[in-house]
């Protein structure tokens, strides 16, 4: 299989350690080493990954170069502009077909929290092996632990033939749902997170891109000779519409199978997340950096180089860098993409 992380996303709710030139995936969220290098080591462990590739915007490129080890500079795939994933995917696997037509590649986002190696290996072979004895679409999926409204979902077909895999045949896709649908699909026992994670072989791929997205297909076969040519294809990259894979493959393609995933995972999407994945003090409080909570429980401070104190509050999170300080409900923290959007509508480019 070749692997291919997609490294572009701006990381909006984790403002504001998460900026336009230091997003998400090149911070220190868990551990020692930023989400994306942890991504790299993971992938690079597993012996049945050929090559990994990177796919990431020009204006992160060099900073990836620079910061990232055990990835070969000529395999950080550089899109002109951001289009979304399914151009960006399809841009990896013109490079993958350029070097094998027959390939496998597995698609991964750059700042996922997996734990368990051997069992996510395990998982992963499963959907190579789906991917090549079908010509399917494979996806992964995680088994929910509670009705997440932030989540897409992927219902499933548990009578499959495939369940020796843990392979199951996807019936339906379905967005992020209200809370009272959330529950719904926990409660019938068919539906599973969708992580984000794809494995096909090329052939598949470019196979339903024509079928489902001919407008894709036919930009990446204009782009394709260029991309093999090492020339410049920004003009045709230009004409290209964005799209997500999710709504402009996955949900249409009718022969798609979903494995679950035998390790644990987190999206980290939020510091809500940080909070649930970080270890915790008597009070339940999490302290990241220098600081300390008096008469108050279940709070996350992320100090970055200032002391940071609460005194008698419940269920916050303060997170502050060197000029700015963020200061919400637990409960809330998805909003805090609404402040970036704000801080965009003011131009506040320093603060982005």
């Amino acid at each position: 299989m070749y692997s291919v992380i997609m490294a572009g996303g701006r990381g909006t709710r984790f403002w504001p350690s998460s900026r336009g030139e230091n997003p998400k995936q090149l911070l220190n969220i868990v551990g020692e080493t930023s989400m994306l290098q942890m991504t790299v080591n993971r992938l690079k462990k597993m012996k049945n990954v050929e090559d990994v590739f990177i796919v990431t915007g020009k204006d992160l490129a060099p900073k990836i170069r620079k910061l990232i080890t055990g990835i070969k500079p000529k395999n950080i795939i550089v899109e002109p502009s951001g289009k979304n994933t399914a151009p960006a995917i399809g841009l990896a696997a013109l490079h993958i077909k350029n070097i094998r037509e027959d390939a496998v590649m597995g698609v991964f986002p750059a700042d996922h929290l997996i734990v368990g190696h051997q069992k996510f290996a395990r998982t992963v072979r499963s959907a190579i092996q789906l991917a090549n004895k079908n010509g399917s679409l494979v996806t992964i999926g995680i088994e929910p632990t509670f009705p997440s409204t932030g989540y897409g979902y992927i219902q499933y077909n548990p009578n499959s033939p495939e369940d020796h895999l843990n392979g199951y045949k996807v019936k339906t896709f379905a967005e992020k749902p209200h809370e009272g649908l959330a529950k719904r699909f926990l409660k019938s026992g068919d539906f599973l997170w969708n992580g984000g994670m794809f494995i096909w072989k090329v052939s598949t791929f470019f196979e339903k891109i024509e079928k489902y997205m001919p407008d894709l297909n036919d930009q990446l076969g204009k782009i394709e000779k260029r991309v093999s040519q090492n020339q410049d294809f920004t003009r045709l990259w230009n004409n290209i519409d964005p799209e997500s894979v999710d709504y402009g493959l996955m949900e249409k393609s009718n022969d798609i199978y979903v494995v679950k995933a035998e390790f644990e995972w987190s999206d980290l999407g939020s510091w809500e997340a940080v909070y649930d994945v970080s270890p915790k003090s008597k009070e339940k409080n999490v302290i990241r950096g220098e600081g300390v909570v008096i008469d108050g429980h279940n709070n996350l401070i992320q100090s970055n180089g200032h002391f940071t104190a609460i005194i008698g509050i419940n269920n916050i999170v303060v997170v502050n860098t060197e000029d700015a300080t963020l200061v919400v409900p637990r409960e809330k923290v998805e909003d805090v993409k609404v402040l970036v959007h704000y801080l965009e509508k003011k131009k506040r480019n320093d603060l982005l």
